[in-house]
């Protein structure tokens, strides 16, 4: 069976800016891809309304996901309903439960938005639970018996909440598949008027691979790259297990901080 590979994040185009190329990579060595957000982007627009544009943004995100043959999960709540609460927690768990990932991507648990934060909270321990059979999920589901390795990928400009530069334990090399990771984020037209307005990304096309050029300086030498730190295993997966960097080892570059 090939790897089973669940991308989780908070809003339509977060999966495509931090570890699309990571994606392509593995969709490309035969992985199967599963993809979600849990807000469906119904706050990104200055000119439609919330049911509009959150239609708008969930073809978006589908399209994106056909670039990777991917299975795409909908959205379960509005932008800025993304709390760490119960019922929330139990829709994300079914999920989980559902797709029974081998490898777990996720957004950085420092991040400059909650939205990001919670996300990457209610998946973190969708998976802790994933096997707990006596914790209730919506809709009911069997619990699932396999470990699942967690990563997390660098926050918005690979920078934390408090502005200090992040450094990864690994870095991707994406330069190979730029272009692809550029047209799968191109595929979220509605988000341009947007980010410019709101966030001031001056055509966030380059601003996604001038992020991507930066980390690849941080590593010292790499064009582009993604860069990832593993999530603690305790509970979740063996102390060893890396599979990520194991199946992407032609790729990967480590950082001078962390023992390979």
């Amino acid at each position: 069976m090939s790897t089973r590979i669940f991308a989780l994040a908070a809003h339509p185009d977060d999966i495509e800016f931090v570890m699309g190329g990571t994606l392509i990579l593995l969709a490309e060595a035969d992985c199967d891809i599963h993809t979600m957000n849990i807000a469906n982007g119904s706050c990104g627009s200055v000119t439609e309304d919330a049911e509009t544009i959150a239609r708008i943004r969930t073809e978006e995100a589908r399209n994106a996901a056909r670039h990777l043959d991917a299975t795409f999960h909908p959205p379960l709540v509005p932008d800025l309903e993304i709390f760490y609460e119960q019922d929330l927690l139990a829709k994300v768990t079914a999920i989980m439960r559902d797709v029974a990932p081998d490898i777990l991507l996720l957004q950085s648990p420092q991040d400059y938005m909650e939205d990001h934060m919670n996300a990457v909270r209610l998946a973190v321990t969708a998976a802790f639970c994933r096997g707990m059979r006596n914790f209730p999920v919506n809709p009911p589901r069997e619990a699932v018996d396999k470990p699942v390795t967690i990563y997390h990928a660098q926050p918005h400009a690979n920078r934390g909440p408090l502005n200090q530069v992040v450094t990864p334990d690994f870095y991707v090399d994406v330069s190979t598949v730029i272009d692809k990771k550029t047209a799968m984020l191109a595929e979220h037209r509605s988000q341009k008027e947007w980010l410019d307005h709101s966030q001031g990304m001056d055509a966030y096309l380059h601003a996604m691979q001038g992020f991507a050029r930066d980390l690849g300086e941080l590593s010292g030498g790499l064009a582009y790259a993604e860069g990832w730190r593993r999530h603690n295993p305790l509970g979740l997966c063996g102390p060893d297990a890396n599979p990520l960097a194991d199946l992407l080892a032609p790729h990967c570059h480590w950082s001078s901080r962390t023992p390979q």
